[in-house]
């Protein structure tokens, strides 16, 4: 099918994009390059730049591309930035979300494949979250995603549209020659903050706050390899599943123990240095993930922390200043 992808130039999109291609599938991306990059996009992929925040621009795109379905990943998706500018959240995901629903009615696309995040649940209070864990946002970024899930929520209702909400915790490692590069604003991904230790260009790592209710005192997630999601992603534009799917491992690992595995893992002393707690951040995200695999007939396949940070070291390793350097 055709498949217009919003923010396919970011992290997870570029990837996915990829995964699409190889599948068969025809591909167009519509992308600001805010926070994106133009390298990622391959030879043959039509790439119109424009903002979501302008409806007239993805109204243009929509109607130009006619695709059959569209994969939405363009948002901003940094908790602390969203805890300093909620104003920036709400406008951007939230508004220009109203509006690629918008130019996908006026269009007739039926489809829509929607990257959401395990920040809808905030501090959820029990070990593995279901789907149906009580969705209360701690942060501005989490409850931008929670309204554009209700927004599609209403239009399947009203429109007849065909959503699923893939709400995926923190994605993170590096696919080939794709991989994280977040550099506007400066980036605040614990594993690429990490190797950038590492790699000689900061002088310690900084571990927001040791007096969490964990085990170490530092927060736990559920590390998703972006390979992993990807593949997720596919599978969900082609069955045609609707409603919200974790995307996750099932395991979570603490801020000190992604630290010591990528000290392992690249063989350098990674000197770190405990500061006072960011805002908005919960103890605990670890996903359930059984509705993955009765919905979408996929499980993760990175469950490792060591693999996980391997294949980032590498991709770091080989662009140690992103992108176009």
């Amino acid at each position: 099918m055709k498949i217009l992808v919003t923010g396919g130039s970011g992290y997870i999109g570029s990837v996915t994009v990829r995964r699409l291609l190889a599948a068969g599938h025809e591909v167009a991306i519509f992308d600001n390059l805010e926070r994106g990059h133009g390298e990622t996009v391959p030879d043959g992929v039509r790439l119109t730049v424009g903002d979501l925040r302008n409806p007239g621009e993805i109204a243009a795109a929509m109607k130009a591309e006619k695709p059959e379905a569209v994969m939405h990943f363009a948002a901003y998706a940094l908790v602390g930035e969203s805890m300093r500018s909620p104003e920036l959240y709400f406008e951007n995901n939230v508004g220009g979300g109203m509006n690629l629903l918008a130019a996908m009615r006026e269009c007739g696309v039926g489809r829509i494949v929607f990257s959401s995040s395990c920040a809808t649940y905030g501090e959820p209070g029990t070990e593995l979250i279901s789907e149906d864990t009580p969705q209360r946002p701690t942060n501005p970024y989490g409850e931008s995603k929670l309204m554009f899930e209700t927004m599609l929520r209403w239009h399947a209702r009203l429109h007849g549209l065909s959503a699923i909400a893939l709400r995926y915790f923190n994605a993170c490692g590096a696919e080939g020659g794709l991989g994280e590069d977040h550099r506007v604003p400066a980036e605040t991904h614990l594993i690429p903050l990490v190797l950038k230790v590492a790699l000689g260009q900061a002088d310690k790592a900084r571990i927001f706050g040791d007096d969490y209710a964990t085990p170490d005192g530092t927060c736990i997630r559920d590390y998703i390899h972006v390979t992993d999601l990807a593949d997720a992603h596919l599978r969900a534009i082609e069955s045609g599943a609707q409603g919200a799917v974790n995307l996750g491992t099932g395991r979570g690992f603490s801020v000190r123990e992604v630290v010591e595995s990528a000290r392992r893992v690249t063989g350098r002393p990674i000197p770190a240095e405990v500061t006072p707690r960011r805002g908005g951040d919960p103890d605990r995200l670890v996903a359930k993930v059984g509705r993955a695999s009765e919905v979408l007939g996929w499980k993760a396949s990175f469950t490792e922390i060591d693999a996980i940070v391997e294949s980032a070291w590498k991709w770091h390793l080989a662009h140690p200043f992103g992108y176009g350097a």
